[in-house]
C-alpha cells in the first residue's frame, strides 16, 4: 500500500464529505439559493483535484472560488438586491411572510392546563434540554387523557418565532419524569422562551403558555388559500390578498396586513434618484462633492508629495535621509488613530486648532457645523494621510531620472522653477498617472475618513433621509442602508451599483493607461 497516495486521498475524501455534510445542512435549513451554490462549487473542486487532466487548475482554483464567493457573489447579490424594494419594512421573503401568518395563533380563554416544566439529568450549562408535563384536559375537547408529556427539547432562543413539540398521553404515572420540576423562580428566568412553545396533543390541537402555570388551546388566526395565496380569519371572515407590486399583504380596503415581503420593483431605486426633489437635491450635492473631494485630495497630496519629494532629491540639503523618514512617518501611523487626534484637534470649544487661532488671531472656527469649514478640515486631514504615499512614490521615480538633463538645462540658462515645471514634472507624470487615478478611486470610496473624522456632518436640512454635507456617496449608501429609519437597503444598493460603475470605469481607464505606457515603452 502506497501511504503517499493514501494519506492525500483520505484528506481528499474528508474534505468533500465535511462540505456535503454543511450543503445538506444549508438545504435542510431552507437556504436552497445558497446550498446549490455550495454544491456547484464543491462538485466543480471535486472534479478539478480528481482529473489529471484539470491538474493545472489546482493552483487556480482557490483564487477563482475566492473570486467568485468575495467579489462576484456579493456584487450580483448587491445588483439583484438593487431592483427589490428590500428594506426595514419590506425584509422577508413572500414564504416567510405567509409562514409569519400561518404561525399566528389565538389563545382559548377559559381552558388550561397546569404544567410542570422537568430540566434532563444530562442537561448542560450550554444547551439544557427539558421535558413538558400537562394535567388536566379542558372542557369541549376530544380528549379523554388527564395528563400528557412531551419528548426532551431545547428551548428556543429568544430571536426565533416559535418551536413544536409533540405530546403523548401518559396513563401511568410511573412513566413520568424522575427529575425535581423547575421551581416558578427559574419558570420566570424562561418565560421569554416558553412562550414560544407550541405543543401539539395527540387530537392535533396546539396549546401555548398563558400564564406561569398554565397553558391553553390555541387556534390559527389565518386560514392560507394555496389557489391564489389568500389567507383569511378564522375569527372574523376578512380576508387579505398580497400585493406584489408594494410587498404588503391588503384588505379590501387597502390597509396593510403583517410585515412585507419583498418584491422586485424594476427600475424604481434608480428612478427614485432622479424623480424625487428630497432625494435628487441631497444626492446631486453628495455626488459632486464626491468628485470634487477626490480630485482635490489627489491633486493636493501630489502636490505636497511631489514637492517634498524633489526638496530630498537636492544634494545640498543635509539630513536628507532623516527628515525623509520623519516625513513618512505619517504614512506608518495606522489611518483610524491620526483621524482620531486630528478629531479632537479640530474640537471647536477644546482643541488645540481653535486655542491657537484664538489667542493669535481671535477667531474660533465652527469645523464641524460650517459645511465649507467641515469639508476644509477633511481634505487638510486626508493631505496629512495621503502625501508621505505621493513622496514615495514621487521619489522612487526622480531617483530614475538622470541628472545630465539638468546639467545641459543649466548650460541653456534653465533654473530650478524651470526645470521642475518643464523637464521634471513632465518626465514623472506618465508612470504616475495609473497610481494617480487609483488614488482617485480609493479616496471617491473614502468611507473611514468621512464616518470617524466628521460622519457626515453637518446635517442638510430638509434631507429625507440621514444624509450630510461632508457625506460621500459610500457614507450615504451606509446611512440608507443601516443609519436611515427604513433601513432602504434596495436603494443603498442602487446606489452601491452606481458606485460600482464609476469605479470600473475609472479602473478602465487606468488599465488603459498602463497598457498605453507599456505600449510606448516597447
Amino acid at each position: 500500500m502506497n501511504i503517499r497516495k493514501l494519506v492525500p486521498n483520505l484528506i481528499y475524501t474528508l474534505v468533500v464529505a465535511a462540505l456535503l455534510y454543511v450543503d445538506i445542512r444549508i438545504f435542510l435549513s431552507g437556504h436552497d439559493v445558497l446550498g446549490f451554490s455550495l454544491l456547484l462549487l464543491v462538485a466543480l473542486g471535486a472534479f478539478v483535484y480528481a482529473w489529471k487532466g484539470a491538474y493545472a487548475y489546482r493552483y487556480l482554483f482557490p483564487s477563482l472560488m475566492a473570486f467568485g464567493v468575495f467579489v462576484l457573489l456579493p456584487l450580483i447579490y448587491t445588483v439583484y438586491i438593487a431592483f427589490t424594494n428590500y428594506s426595514a419594512v419590506n425584509l422577508l421573503t413572500f414564504h416567510e411572510a405567509q409562514k409569519y401568518f400561518q404561525r399566528e395563533t389565538q389563545v382559548t380563554v377559559g381552558q388550561s392546563y397546569q404544567f410542570k416544566l422537568y430540566p434532563l439529568a444530562e442537561k448542560t450549562e450550554s444547551d439544557p434540554s427539558f421535558r413538558l408535563m400537562l394535567q388536566g384536559a379542558p372542557a369541549g375537547t376530544n380528549l379523554t387523557a388527564q395528563t400528557f408529556l412531551t419528548g426532551s427539547f431545547v428551548l428556543p432562543p429568544v430571536n426565533e418565532l416559535q418551536l413544536e413539540v409533540r405530546a403523548a398521553a401518559v396513563a401511568d404515572t410511573n412513566a413520568l419524569p424522575k427529575e425535581t420540576p423547575l421551581a416558578m423562580r427559574d419558570i420566570i428566568k424562561l418565560r421569554e422562551p416558553l412562550k414560544k412553545l407550541r405543543v401539539i396533543l395527540p387530537d392535533e390541537s396546539q396549546v401555548a403558555m398563558i400564564g406561569m402555570t398554565s397553558f391553553a388551546p390555541s387556534v390559527p388566526v389565518w386560514v392560507l388559500d394555496e389557489a391564489d395565496n389568500t389567507f383569511s380569519n378564522r375569527l372574523s371572515g376578512e380576508i387579505i390578498r398580497p400585493d406584489f407590486k408594494t410587498g404588503f399583504y391588503l384588505t379590501r380596503q387597502g390597509q396593510r396586513i403583517g410585515p412585507g415581503f419583498r418584491v422586485t420593483i424594476g427600475f424604481k431605486n434608480f428612478l427614485k434618484i432622479i424623480e424625487d426633489e428630497s432625494i435628487r437635491g441631497p444626492f446631486a450635492t453628495i455626488f459632486v462633492w464626491t468628485v470634487m473631494f477626490a480630485l482635490l485630495s489627489v491633486l493636493l497630496t501630489f502636490a505636497l508629495g511631489f514637492l517634498l519629494a524633489v526638496l530630498l532629491e537636492w544634494k545640498a540639503l543635509r539630513g536628507r535621509r532623516l527628515l525623509r523618514s520623519l516625513l513618512i512617518l505619517p504614512y506608518a501611523v495606522p489611518a483610524f488613530i491620526s483621524i482620531l487626534i486630528f478629531k479632537g484637534l479640530f474640537n471647536p470649544q477644546f482643541g488645540e486648532i481653535n486655542t491657537i487661532l484664538f489667542s493669535l488671531f481671535g477667531i474660533r472656527p465652527e469645523w464641524t457645523t460650517d459645511p465649507f469649514l467641515a469639508r476644509s478640515m477633511i481634505l487638510i486631514v486626508n493631505l496629512w494621510l495621503g502625501y508621505p504615499y505621493m513622496m514615495i512614490l514621487c521619489t522612487g521615480i526622480l531617483q530614475s531620472v538622470p541628472s545630465d538633463i539638468y546639467e545641459a538645462s543649466a548650460i541653456d540658462g534653465g533654473g530650478p522653477v524651470s526645470d521642475l515645471f518643464k523637464m521634471t514634472l513632465p518626465l514623472i507624470l506618465p508612470p504616475l498617472k495609473p497610481l494617480l487615478i487609483a488614488s482617485f478611486a480609493f479616496n471617491f470610496n473614502n468611507f473611514l475618513l468621512i464616518f470617524l473624522l466628521t460622519n457626515g456632518a453637518p446635517q442638510i436640512v430638509g434631507a429625507q433621509s440621514v444624509v450630510g454635507y461632508t457625506d460621500i456617496l459610500v457614507t450615504y449608501t451606509f446611512n440608507l442602508a443601516f443609519r436611515d429609519s427604513g433601513s432602504n437597503f434596495g436603494f443603498a444598493s442602487a446606489i452601491a451599483s452606481i458606485i460600482f460603475i464609476i469605479v470600473s470605469i475609472l479602473s478602465y481607464i487606468n488599465l488603459k493607461a498602463a497598457t498605453r505606457k507599456d505600449e510606448q515603452r516597447a
